[in-house]
């Protein structure tokens, strides 16, 4: 797929994550009863919203790429069979930040990429409360709403830097209290929003400093991390490999990447 291809992907993504966003504020504060349930733990909700918007994003994608792959978090991994198919695939999160979704608190978002074998190369995530499409393609840049981004110029943790992180809905989150707690100890503001997604984004735009989490999910990660790269910023696992898909991701400026990893890892 040349640039303009992507190009041509990248305006599917953007009209997918957006038309996913209409569906989130057309539900948003009125589930019904039965509207929401839970998945694998009494904190790991799904919605209407959730499933719906899936539907949209999949319609959308297979109006262009019929034979691509599509891994989305509610419906699994469908198509991609055709020969030659395999090498695209796209990643979806219909809806990031559902446990904020269905309290009504406005940090969530749709979030839509395109992985060339298994790498993303286009990126839309779309916060449907703010109207804020961030976007990026392999090579071309990130962009708000089409105005260029670039990450923050902090140069240390201790400047101080803005840190973001989350928690798997499992008893494993416990496990990111140890890396909180040394973060804390080192006198650093830390928020915990609730979207990933929108916790790379807002890394890419320098509203955050660094972001980091264990548990995350391809979904959850696959367009923002793109983004963040292409806004100059650095992403890996906890580890410090070039990769957003280990057993934790560390997303940051770049500047003060070295020394988050350091802090993480002790």
């Amino acid at each position: 797929m040349s640039s303009p291809e992507y190009a041509q992907a990248l305006a599917v993504a953007s009209a997918a994550a957006r038309a996913a966003g209409a569906v989130h504020l057309k539900h948003l504060g009125r589930l019904q009863a039965g509207g929401v349930r839970t998945k694998s733990s009494p904190a790991d909700l799904v919605t209407v919203a959730d499933g719906e918007a899936e539907a949209v994003i999949r319609e959308i994608i297979a109006a262009t790429y019929p034979d691509h792959a599509v891994l989305g978090e509610e419906g699994g991994e469908q198509g991609g069979q055709q020969e030659g198919a395999s090498e695209w695939r796209w990643v979806v999160d219909p809806l990031d930040g559902t446990v904020n979704f269905a309290h009504g608190y406005p940090v969530f978002c749709a979030s839509v990429a395109l992985e060339r074998a298994g790498r993303s190369v286009v990126g839309a995530v779309y916060d449907p409360t703010r109207d804020e499409l961030f976007t990026a393609t392999r090579g071309g840049g990130a962009f708000l709403n089409g105005e260029a981004l670039r990450v923050s110029q902090t140069p240390t943790l201790r400047t101080p830097a803005l840190i973001s992180t989350g928690f798997p809905y499992d008893t494993a989150g416990e496990r990111n209290l140890v890396h909180v707690t040394k973060l804390l100890r080192l006198e650093l503001p830390i928020r915990r929003p609730g979207a990933a997604a929108l916790d790379l984004c807002n890394v890419a735009c320098g509203r955050m400093d660094a972001y980091w989490e264990i548990g995350v999910q391809r979904w959850d990660v696959a367009a923002g991390s793109l983004i963040v790269e292409e806004a100059g910023g650095a992403v890996t696992d906890l580890g410090g490999e070039p990769t957003p898909y280990g057993a934790g991701i560390a997303a940051t400026n770049g500047h003060l990447h070295a020394e988050l990893l350091a802090v993480l890892g002790e």
